[in-house]
């Protein structure tokens, strides 16, 4: 594995920039203090930067030396609303918020790549850096793409990373075609009667009528959707109740819907709305489905794919392959590569620890590898 000399230099200023933004995460549409962090380094290093896209997205543009394709490159910026159980030095100093999910770690890979290139200026083309805000379910590429991303700063390509930490140190990772799963998040409130718990038939009781919804729900994927098409629907939130002596009259279940095959999302939909109406039948109370969707299927463009992978083995040799397993993980690069061909692909670090755990650490010694990655991009793809 070779990290480019250059960017080995300067290997300490970016594992003391990393610890900076994890130190001062900032949720969805609130990257504020990151933005302008950003911003500043970029402008510092001669790069053209365009702030407030998509609400807190940031973009800059480097010219190279000589006439070639448009590369992007892009990052996530926001952080997780969750709390750190790291006892690093450099922990989150904002209560309720963590970068559980590396993005810190890919912000700093991508501006060590912008360093490196408006360092050298010795690549063929243009280099748009993307940082894109609210990944985490909030519709931040959405955001940036409503805001005339790819009118305002096309590119011919587009490339992204994601830190892995369940692979090996330095492993390269990507999938063909479709690679990570849609996505829809839902609310269902079930409203009855309260009452007192000693007297349930005064009730008209959400709680049972809850529970009888959460088995109906787990129905669909076993006996709706094809065997051959890979779907979920998991219930992650109940809420119900505040005492011990009283029967609520309202609950709310919460979850998420995967699906890789576009069509069975609205097949799920309906599955679903027809057991609320089934469980408000037969329990006598009212149930309300909000079901929105929020990330679309990613598909990685094959021959971008190819291309990617052999930039990459210059950098880390065979353990770059195109090999990836399909994931239920959800990701909004989707709606960007939905636009702009390219590919998404997975960095190991091994630390072992999932994301979005609390404990969850990224290995500083990545950051200099996924930088060369991003910059050698540039200087091959740019002189495609």
């Amino acid at each position: 594995m070779s990290v480019l000399p250059d960017i080995a230099a300067f290997a300490d200023d970016l594992t003391a920039l990393r610890h900076d933004f994890h130190r001062h995460p900032e949720i969805g549409f609130q990257e504020h203090r990151t933005a302008a962090r950003i911003a500043d380094l970029l402008r510092g290093w001669g790069v053209e930067v365009t702030t407030g896209i998509g609400g807190t997205g940031v973009v800059g543009v480097l010219e190279g030396s000589r006439p070639g394709r448009t590369i992007g490159l892009r990052s996530d910026m926001d952080a997780l609303p969750m709390e750190e159980r790291t006892n690093l030095p450099y922990a989150s100093v904002n209560p309720g918020v963590f970068h559980g999910c590396g993005h810190d770690g890919h912000m700093t890979m991508l501006l060590g790549a912008a360093r490196y290139l408006a360092q050298r200026r010795d690549f063929a083309g243009r280099a748009v850096f993307i940082f894109q805000p609210a990944e985490e379910g909030l519709g931040g590429a959405r955001a940036m793409l409503a805001d005339g991303l790819f009118d305002r700063f096309p590119c011919d390509e587009l490339y992204g990373l994601h830190n892995s930490p369940y692979s090996a140190f330095g492993r390269v990772s990507v999938r063909p075609g479709p690679a990570q799963a849609g996505a829809g998040f839902f609310d269902i409130t079930i409203t009855g009667q309260g009452a007192h718990g000693a007297m349930p038939q005064m009730s008209r009781d959400p709680v049972p009528a809850a529970g009888l919804l959460i088995g109906a729900l787990q129905q669909i994927v076993a006996r709706r959707i094809d065997p051959n098409h890979q779907a979920v629907v998991s219930v992650t939130q109940m809420q119900a109740g505040s005492a011990y002596n009283v029967i609520p009259d309202r609950a709310v279940l919460s979850g998420t819907t995967r699906f890789f095959h576009e069509p069975d999302e609205p097949l799920i939909v309906a599955e679903m709305e027809a057991a609320c109406e089934g469980v408000a039948r037969i329990c006598g109370l009212e149930v309300a489905l909000d079901h929105r969707h929020i990330f679309s299927v990613l598909r990685n463009d094959p021959e971008r794919t190819a291309d990617l992978i052999a930039v990459a083995q210059e950098l880390v040799g065979d353990q770059a392959q195109a090999d990836a397993e399909p994931t239920m993980g959800s990701e909004d690069m989707a709606d960007l590569l939905a636009v702009v061909p390219g590919a998404f692909f997975n960095l190991g670090h091994g630390s072992g620890v999932p994301l979005h755990n609390p404990g969850f650490v990224l290995d500083d010694a990545i950051l200099p590898v996924g930088a060369s990655l991003h910059a050698r991009i540039v200087e091959r793809r740019g002189a495609a």
